[in-house]
């Protein structure tokens, strides 16, 4: 079999449509024993749209039908390097010796902790989990425990994991735009209603709105929650103002600011967002790149905050630092933190997008990019929305088209386009080629598709 990174793209116009014949027969068999068929919702596209992947190398995926796709999912981030990174998979294999999860701490523990807090400044105490939602639990609690305060904040359209507290949404179906506010609802079925009581959402960037909810509640809230580039609304950016007031109104108010890095963190420089914006949390929370895939996730911060979990908070977990993990996080971190990894990425990022905008220019579609070209949203508009309610009420009707276009030619982004474009070190000139020729061919096809429903419609 030819060699999966340096593989020509089997994918292109000559060769459509794709065969997902055994992608689907492996759907029917694993929906008889998995809901949807998969481990995550998130990973169901339709019943004959649901791919399953066979390996991945480099920058690249080949699914079960030996389709080989350009990834720009990334596995929603975490293969910052590319997927089997020898030297990351040669450090964990060495963590594989140490025996696997002793419930006891190691070594390895402190050397990673060390180099997160050496990249990190606010880090100066941290505590390992094995997944973003178990982290943002964990500083969420965390957080209240210090300020002896229930209720907290969180932006509209952010997303913190999968767990109660944070699965709430402003319901801007139901709402018109004009009248009111949009009623807030559970992101999903299961989600106490009781809960209810102690979440605020503010819109990103509105500086009034996130005023007046500190003036209203400031006094009662225990953490104001926020990724500043939304990793699951189209890397949507808060502005610099934005993020100065917030941080101020956290100190007046006494409220723990907890900036989620779970997607930026190690991703969109070494500091993370952090360092981008110039701005510290009192809390934060990392978990993808941090171990080039293999699960492992942490949170931390300010000393003083991070010590009450000594004698107040419970933390903990079985398979929290286990070795193989760290084993990876160690050597990927050591790599981001001492090679020009990140440069090589933003500037792959920066090179697609001019690739990407010379193709829409030249056929006179607007366009914008937003968040990092290490992990950015594309939007078919002149200006990019500035939060979630004018995102939710802009027309993304030519990128969802698109995505189906762009897999069908060998591109693999989420079909969902609230989801960034993620890179990686991997990615290289022959990824680049491929996603801009399947990119032009995805575009018209995309153009073709829309007027001919406008003519039939």
């Amino acid at each position: 079999m030819t060699s999966l990174q340096t593989a020509p793209n089997p994918v292109l116009p000559n060769a459509r449509p794709r065969k997902l014949t055994r992608s689907n027969a492996q759907f029917k068999l694993a929906r008889t024993k998995m809901p949807l068929g998969v481990s995550s919702n998130f990973r169901y596209w339709g019943d004959e749209k649901t791919i399953y992947i066979k390996e991945g190398k480099g920058g690249r995926l080949r699914d079960l039908d030996d389709n080989v796709y350009v990834d720009y999912r990334l596995a929603y981030g975490p293969a910052i390097l590319g997927y089997a990174d020898p030297r990351v998979d040669e450090a964990a294999m060495e963590g594989m010796k140490v025996g696997g999860v002793f419930a006891l701490a190691t070594e390895k523990e402190y050397e990673v902790a060390a180099r997160m807090s050496k990249m990190v400044p606010a880090l100066e105490l941290v505590r390992f989990s094995n997944s973003g939602t178990e982290a943002v639990m964990a500083a969420l609690r965390v957080a209240r425990a210090f300020t002896g305060r229930d209720s907290y904040a969180i932006v509209e359209g952010s997303y913190h994991g999968l767990f109660d507290a944070v699965l709430w949404q402003t319901d801007m179906e139901g709402w018109d735009g004009e009248t009111g506010e949009p009623e807030l609802l559970p992101y999903s079925e299961g989600v106490p209603r009781l809960l209810r009581g102690l979440v605020h959402l503010t819109p990103l960037n509105d500086i009034n709105r996130l005023e007046d909810l500190f003036r209203k509640n400031g006094h009662k809230m225990a953490a104001f929650l926020i990724e500043p580039i939304m990793g699951n609304c189209c890397a949507l950016t808060a502005e610099p103002e934005f993020l100065k007031v917030a941080r101020e109104l956290c100190d007046r108010h006494g409220v723990v600011m907890i900036i989620d890095e779970v997607k930026t963190g190690f991703r969109v420089a070494k500091g993370g967002v952090q360092e981008l914006f110039g701005i510290k949390a009192d809390l934060c929370t990392f978990a993808k790149a941090m171990g080039n895939g293999y699960p492992i996730a942490a949170f931390g911060g300010r000393e003083d905050i991070m010590r009450i979990i000594e004698t107040r908070v419970a933390h903990g977990g079985t398979y929290t630092g286990h070795s193989v993990s760290l084993a990876a996080a160690a050597r990927t971190l050591q790599i981001l933190d001492e090679t020009d990894a990140l440069a090589t990425i933003r500037d792959y990022g920066a090179a697609m997008q001019q690739g990407m905008s010379k193709i829409l220019t030249e056929k006179n579609i607007p366009h914008c990019f937003t968040g990092s070209p290490a992990m950015g949203g594309l939007f078919f508009r002149e200006q990019p929305p500035t939060n979630y309610r004018d995102w939710k009420t802009s027309d993304y009707e030519f990128y969802d088209e698109l995505a189906q276009h762009l897999h069908e030619y060998g591109v693999l982004c989420e079909p969902d386009s609230r989801e960034p474009w993620f890179i990686c070190a991997a990615h290289d000139a022959g990824c680049l080629s491929d996603t801009l020729t399947g990119f032009r061919a995805a575009v018209e096809d995309t153009i073709e598709a829309l007027e001919g429903r406008e003519k039939t419609a």
